[in-house]
Parts: C-alpha cells; structure tokens; sequence
C-alpha cells in the first residue's frame, strides 16, 4: 500500500510523518479507526515507507526498490503481521504463519475489509471467531528479540488487539521496552476491547469518519468500481468502504431509476406506479431495500443543501446531479424533508426487524404523499 492512496486521513497521515521526521517516531503507535476508514491500510504503508530505502521527505515510498517490493507483497523478513487467526484443519492450532499465505491474498485483494470479511475469506465456519492466542504471543517475542534482517527497522503489525484478550499482558515488557528500531503498529477498531495496560503504552493515532468523496474514490482506485456504482454505494456506505463493498454486492438494480419510479409515484399520488414499485421492491431483499432507502435520505439531503447553500455542488456522478437539482426546485420546507427523513429512518427500523416488507413500503409511500400535504398519517 503506497502511503499517497490512503484517502481521506491526510491528518493521521501528517502526524505519523510528523514523528517520523523529527526522529521521535514512537515505538508503539495504535492506529484507531472504525472499520472501514482504512487502519490497515495506513498501518502497511507507513511500513512501506519506513522500510523503504529510497524514501522521500513527502512520505512517499520509491516503489521500485527491493525493500518497497518485498512490503508491497507483505513478504519482507522485517515486516511481521499478526492478525485473528482460526485453525484450518484438525490439530491445526490458530497462529497468523499458518494463515499468512492466505492473508497476504486477502490484503491485496481487500485492504480495506473487516475481520468478518477476512474470516469468511478463509472459510471460518459460524463459531469460529477469530483470536490472537498467548502462544502467538510468546512467538512475536521471539521473532523481535532477532536483528534486523534487511531493514533499519523491525516492524510488527498486530490488526485488531482487541482479540488479544488477557493474553495480551504477555507482550507488556515488549512493548515498552522494545529491542532497538523495534516499531509497533497497533490497528483497532475501539479501545474498550483493548487492554488498558497496553493501550498505555501506545501512542494513539487517530483516524477521521471517512467522507463520501473519500469512500467513491477507494472503491474506484482499489477495487476498479466504476465511477457510477462507487458513488452510489459511497451515498450509503456511512463512511465504511467494507459496507460500501457490501452495498455493491447486493444491489442487483440501479437506485437512482428505481428512486425515480418511487418519486413518480409519491409526487404525482399515482397509487398505481406506487402499487408496481412495492410489488418490485418486494422482490428484493432486506439489505438491498434498506440500501435504497438510505441512498433516498441522502439524495433528499442533497436536494435541501443545494435549496439552503448557494453554489452547492454535490458529489455526485452527472445523472444524480441533475436529478437532485430538480428536486430541489420543488422547494421543501425544512419541516417537510425533517419528516421525510424521519419517515423514511422509521421504515428502515422496521424492515431491519423483518416487518412485512409490502406493508412498510406502502405505508412510507403514502406517508410521504401525506407529508407533501402538509398533514400527518398514523404511524405504523
């Protein structure tokens, strides 16, 4: 991972490049991010940069040294990862070197995935959840207390401490007292699954939610979406890029037409377009129908800046754009897109809960209509 395509952390980014040039790079970092937003990501290319042995003073890696091709194929002697592991065969015991062929192929493929992701990746079965063990513990010790094969530096990823548990206090010592050019890359998603006597002895970086800009551009570079389906899936990824896979792999129609048809049919009190359009809604599954409710809320928030902030240009590919500006003409009160977004943020409760998927769709179509006429219908 090269550290100029880490996307929306320029701050993180700035602050670890910040340590790294004043020679006070601390020996234990924790890189904090919600999943999605690109710890392991950032985690491997500070590696690469580190280890890299043509580097640039902007923390870009030279990309062409043997270094900076060992750590883009996460094969350098110097770079150890440690990850939550499972067994993958009987009296196999779950330790990161049984599954690191495997989690080099995931990383290259998906750096910006979960746990859940990774565990599915290697076909962990439902009550295998993934775990640092003591004895991984006890290895990481061993390996760090070596001399630096090739590198000025020794570096030990650990993504996701927070499945280290009690075990943890094994690398206590370690971490605090690291063998020369020893570095710690911590990656965690929150620090109440990590222990606090190794939380105390990192020093915390945190990253920023990612925008919807952020996440389209990701999906692109990365995982070659286009340009059309990224943004779609960043309008609903809440700043996630793994969800943002996710939304992609379910959606099966292209939202915008099919918010059109619901439009249609709510604007103009067509009961019988709103009649087709749940009849087709219904055939899609729970996920893809809160996915496009959520696209709706946010292209109706886009509809309401492009109303209040003069010369607001929403992040959205050409057809989008266009769509939300003329919805947008329809002037809405901020009362009326409160209670939209509230009916709509209703009926995506009761569908996450399993409700009858007819019945709530109707009931939000025409709850609409009522809201567009200035009245109230009774909740579901």
């Amino acid at each position: 991972m090269q550290w100029n395509a880490i996307y929306g952390q320029d701050k993180a980014k700035q602050g670890l490049l910040n340590y790294y040039q004043s020679e006070h790079l601390p020996h234990a970092i924790m890189i904090l991010g919600k999943e999605g937003t690109g710890g392991l990501a950032l985690a491997l290319a500070l590696a690469r940069y580190l280890l890299c042995e043509e580097k640039a003073a902007d923390g870009t890696a030279c990309s062409v040294c043997p270094a900076c091709l060992k750590t883009e194929n996460l094969v350098h002697p110097d770079l150890h990862l440690t990850f939550p592991s499972v067994p993958m065969k009987a009296g196999e015991k779950a330790m990161s070197k049984n599954n690191i062929s495997e989690f080099r192929k995931f990383v290259h493929e998906n750096p910006y995935g979960s746990v859940f992701d990774w565990l599915q990746f290697v076909g962990a079965t439902s009550n295998q959840k993934g775990n640092i063990s003591a004895e991984e513990c006890r290895q990481m010790i061993e390996t760090l207390s070596l001399k630096a094969s090739e590198g000025a530096y020794k570096i030990q990823v650990i993504w996701r401490p927070e499945y280290l548990g009690k075990e943890g206090n094994i690398l206590l010592k370690l971490i605090e007292e690291p063998p020369p050019n020893t570095v710690f890359l911590l990656v965690a998603e929150s620090t109440d699954g990590v222990l606090d006597t190794i939380l105390s002895r990192t020093q915390l970086v945190r990253l920023q939610p990612l925008g919807a800009e952020a996440v389209q551009s990701i999906l692109m570079q990365h995982y070659s979406i286009s340009e059309r389906d990224a943004a779609q899936a960043a309008q609903i990824a809440e700043g996630n890029v793994a969800q943002g896979l996710g939304v992609l792999q379910q959606s099966e129609k292209d939202l915008l037409e099919l918010l059109k048809q619901w439009f249609n049919g709510v604007f103009t009190f067509n009961g019988l377009l709103i009649g087709k359009w749940v009849e087709l809604m219904d055939k899609t599954s729970k996920v893809q129908q809160k996915n496009f409710l959520l696209f709706a809320q946010q292209l109706l928030a886009h509809a309401f800046r492009i109303q209040l902030i003069p010369g607001y240009q929403p992040p959205l590919p050409e057809d989008e754009l266009q769509f939300v500006r003329r919805l947008s003409t329809r002037n809405f009160s901020a009362d009326t897109i409160s209670s939209m977004d509230e009916s709509i943020s209703k009926a995506i409760y009761h569908i996450e809960r399993n409700a009858n998927a007819k019945i709530v769709l109707l009931h939000l179509s025409v709850s609409l209509q009522y809201t567009l006429k200035g009245t109230t219908l009774k909740a579901l």
